[in-house]
């Protein structure tokens, strides 16, 4: 017998005939003999409308408050799936976040899991019944409701699969698993298999939109084995697998490249004529920090006569007229001749385990975009991962070129 934590998205519980899919589903599990825990998010833009509601009456609202607003839309959900699953005749309680109790910090709107106390919980499931858990909630030590920010169930499942120690942690979505890339943008992208927590990491941070970054973080700082599946083809247990992500160990034959993901949130900035002396990029970043704008890809040229240089990096397109307005207001102390500014870019990133072990890894990405005439901008690289920032008309070229490039393309 085996203890599966089961987590549904919004989209995966989005009407009452949805929910009773994922009834089905969680049977399918609870009649093959395994202990069954699910965390469900609340139904698909009721969040969204809750929050709007709270921002509608005060924009300044009082966080505490706002969380006891939003953290209501799992409670209905957990309720809504009990009563599927007792109706088909599968014991089933729903369970809110302070009943657990998952215990979390007081960052209120984007909390962070301390503890969470199992005991009553295990000893519920091990006579059968399911534990339909509201996810991207918890509490507070002052017992006010939290909520962990946005992609906080997918956070929510991964802890409470670590808490009571389940063989894995199943995250039911739209798609059916981790591909090597967009698919709606690459029609030979595959679907992995298999995909390493340091890959998945990298994945979901520059764009892939598949699973939430603290919750790979979780998994991977705890253990867990998570498994990507759909809600919306075959079910649980059926022939159809999805994609685990797992530790490093359980993967044999490393792909170089496994992946290539591309984000278009990124906005570049180039301070033209900055004096060449030692403290310049403190104080170039320093204002940037203050004001919470991060910065990312990094680049730096030095003048021939080495006395002045220019500056490029990146930083969220969101937060770019931020950051140009901070950057003027420091222009004395900075001393810079012009700034530039571009938002028609994107960041394009290989991604692979195997880069560790193998050499010539940049040197065909490099040559791949090359062959198509696309310029390459700003370079930044890691173990597993070489960036690449592009102008944005040539994102779907890109992809294309290197998914065939590095041998992803499916037969």
């Amino acid at each position: 017998m085996a203890r599966i934590v089961m987590k549904f998205g919004g989209t995966s519980v989005g009407d009452v005939e949805r929910i009773k899919n994922v009834a089905r589903k969680v049977e399918q599990e609870v009649k093959a003999g395994h202990q069954v825990a699910v965390v469900v998010s609340a139904m698909s833009g009721v969040t969204n409308q809750l929050v709007k509601h709270c921002n509608d009456i005060d924009k300044l609202h009082d966080a505490r408050e706002y969380d006891a607003v939003v953290a209501s839309g799992e409670q209905v959900t957990t309720g809504l799936l009990a009563i599927a699953l007792q109706s088909i005749g599968i014991p089933a309680r729903s369970w809110q976040g302070w009943q657990v109790p998952i215990r979390t910090d007081d960052t209120h709107s984007k909390a962070r899991i301390v503890s969470i106390d199992t005991t009553e919980l295990e000893k519920r499931m091990s006579t059968g019944e399911v534990a339909v858990v509201a996810g991207f909630q918890g509490v507070t030590d002052e017992n006010r409701l939290s909520t962990l920010g946005r992609g906080g169930s997918d956070t929510s499942a991964v802890a409470l699969a670590a808490a009571v120690k389940a063989e894995r942690c199943d995250i039911y979505t739209d798609v059916d698993g981790v591909y090597t890339t967009d698919p709606r943008i690459v029609n030979k992208a595959r679907k992995l298999t298999k995909v390493t927590y340091e890959e998945m990491l990298e994945m979901a941070s520059l764009g892939a939109k598949v699973l939430q970054t603290r919750s790979v973080e979780m998994a991977m700082n705890h253990r867990v084995r998570v498994q990507v599946l759909s809600s919306f083809e075959a079910a649980a247990g059926s022939d159809i697998p999805g994609t685990l992500v797992v530790d490093e160990d359980e993967i044999v034959e490393k792909e170089v490249v496994s992946g290539i993901a591309y984000s278009r949130d990124e906005a570049k900035i180039t301070l033209i004529g900055v004096e060449d002396r030692p403290g310049v990029a403190a104080a170039i970043f320093g204002p940037l920090t203050d004001a919470a704008i991060n910065v990312d890809m990094i680049v730096q040229n030095i003048s021939e006569d080495g006395k002045s240089t220019d500056m490029t990096f990146t930083v969220g397109k969101a937060d770019v007229a931020r950051a140009v307005k901070v950057l003027e207001e420091a222009k004395g102390a900075l001393n810079f001749q012009r700034l530039l500014s571009d938002s028609n870019v994107v960041k394009v990133s290989v991604i692979g385990v195997g880069m560790r072990s193998h050499a010539g890894v940049a040197q065909r990405m490099f040559k791949a975009l090359a062959d198509k005439g696309i310029n390459i901008q700003v370079i930044s690289t890691s173990e597993i991962k070489i960036s690449v920032l592009i102008a944005e008309e040539y994102t779907e070229l890109a992809l294309r070129s290197l998914h065939t490039a590095y041998g992803l393309d499916a037969a």
